[in-house]
């Protein structure tokens, strides 16, 4: 017996933990977000992709966000905007931060805060250098630099993104989510090593304007229009 497909059908969103988790990935990295834009991306009906938004938001995973977003100012009710609260970012993540924290404590007992200081710019030196090579490909437009660094970073789980701010030449690093969230929010000692390894990266001085640790929706890093100096290419600790 022939059966009909419905195109764009999707099953109930109970029933489909696969494209919800696809769409608590996509807000994670894009929030704040509308529906229109998570449709066009995932290919959703704007229908389906609600039935999954409205279980996600059932769950605590993702909120409204409340300021407004870049499609708000037309006339009549602005359109949702929805970003991953710190329970979807907890959903995402598949690191034993509860041991990792334990370890870390530890570690600061019985060797002293300075050794957790060390540890955190150890893993920054190897943040570093993992990102050094995608950086120096991409040359010496900070841009396309920005953008090197973001790949990177998705592909190992932190969904970022790299966006020009309008009207400027600064571009903003975003990260969406944050495999080891909870231990840097228990230890910002790993957020700011982390800036810092970034600022030697790109060759400038960066600042982060907002952290998922420390309660923002996203990790926000401003990267200054400077161009990069030529040490910085190589320079790992």
């Amino acid at each position: 017996m022939q059966t009909t497909t419905v195109i764009g059908a999707e099953p109930a969103a109970p029933h489909d933990p696969g494209t919800r988790r696809r769409v608590l990935q996509l807000v994670a990295s894009s929030g704040p977000v509308s529906v229109a834009e998570l449709s066009d991306e995932l290919e959703l009906t704007a229908a389906g992709l609600r039935r999954h938004l409205t279980e996600l938001e059932q769950t605590g995973q993702i909120a409204v966000h409340a300021a407004p977003g870049p499609g708000a100012t037309r006339r009549g009710r602005p359109a949702r905007r929805y970003v991953v609260t710190s329970q979807g970012q907890a959903a995402l993540s598949h690191r034993y931060a509860q041991i990792a924290v334990e370890a870390l404590q530890f570690l600061g007992a019985d060797a002293g805060s300075a050794a957790v200081e060390r540890f955190a710019e150890a893993r920054a030196g190897e943040f570093e250098a993992h990102l050094v090579p995608a950086v120096a490909a991409a040359g010496d437009d900070l841009e396309r630099r920005a953008a090197a660094v973001a790949q990177v970073l998705s592909a190992d789980g932190y969904a970022a993104t790299a966006r020009p701010v309008p009207g400027t030449s600064v571009v903003q690093l975003c990260q969406g989510h944050c495999p080891v969230q909870e231990v840097a929010t228990a230890f910002p000692q790993l957020c700011e090593a982390e800036t810092r390894a970034l600022s030697r990266v790109l060759g400038v001085h960066v600042q982060r304007l907002a952290t998922l640790a420390g309660g923002g929706h996203v990790c926000t890093t401003s990267i200054p229009p400077t161009r990069p100096t030529p040490s910085s290419e190589g320079q790992t600790r």
